[in-house]
């Protein structure tokens, strides 16, 4: 909508600030991945960025909702068009390396991962990381990859957090969308600097859990799955919510 603005910029400024060839602000909307499908199976070209000031049915991983009040945070989806199937299992966890050394600069202490797709600050959850791909005859035709950050810590949520006083949405997004694009183009599973990297971001690492398997956690590798130290030996997990012992998702 040519009319909308977000935070007094327009499409084509933040168009010419993130260097993407198409930028749909909306003022509301359920989730901006909606928004993006949409685009997308009409042949919206890779880079375009949905980006909205409200999500009335923000979504995460497993169905989960994410709540996304006007002006409280960053509610924005990118449609990529990759052609590596196999860096599609990664491609969460490459997402969280490239966003966190960008948001470094706008948090009170550094950002940390939480495998598969979350963004934390001390022991709260400030961001999350959905990419959902459409497939024609075994064939990728696009990626939709949502991200929320919360700027504000969100009312009522406990295990919830914000970035620092002052952060600009607008500087947000300049950073993270690049960052982002960036991560897409990369091929293939995690290399050894990756997982090193990780590694040192980790807030799993050497925790007990009880989902989505009960140990201790080593680590991920390169292939994007969780190693957990169980009572049968060390178990692979591709899937699944990571729940620490205690109950803290």
């Amino acid at each position: 909508m040519a009319d909308v603005r977000y935070d007094g910029a327009d499409a084509s400024s933040i168009e010419r600030m993130c260097g993407v060839p198409r930028v749909e602000l909306v003022d509301a909307t359920t989730s901006t991945l909606d928004v993006a499908h949409a685009l997308a199976a009409a042949g919206a070209p890779a880079g375009t960025l949905v980006l909205a000031d409200r999500q009335t049915a923000g979504r995460g991983r497993a169905g989960k909702a994410w709540a996304s009040a006007s002006g409280a945070g960053v509610w924005l989806t990118l449609i990529e068009r990759p052609d590596d199937p196999a860096a599609l299992g990664v491609l969460a966890l490459r997402l969280g390396l490239a966003l966190a050394p960008v948001l470094d600069p706008f948090a009170d202490a550094a950002i940390r991962l939480k495998w598969p797709n979350d963004l934390w600050v001390g022991e709260r959850k400030l961001a999350g990381v959905l990419a959902e791909a459409r497939w024609r005859a075994g064939v990728i035709e696009w990626v939709a990859i949502g991200i929320g950050i919360n700027v504000r810590t969100p009312d009522g949520l406990a295990d919830a957090t914000g970035l620092g006083a002052g952060a600009s949405r607008l500087d947000v997004v300049r950073a993270v969308v690049p960052a982002a694009r960036g991560a897409v183009t990369r091929l293939g599973d995690l290399t050894a600097a990756d997982l090193a990297a990780y590694a040192s971001r980790d807030v799993a690492v050497g925790r007990l859990i009880v989902e989505p398997g009960a140990g201790t956690v080593l680590g991920v590798a390169g292939d994007g799955a969780l190693l957990v130290q169980t009572a049968a030996g060390t178990s692979r997990f591709h899937a699944g919510s990571l729940v620490f012992a205690g109950g803290k998702a």
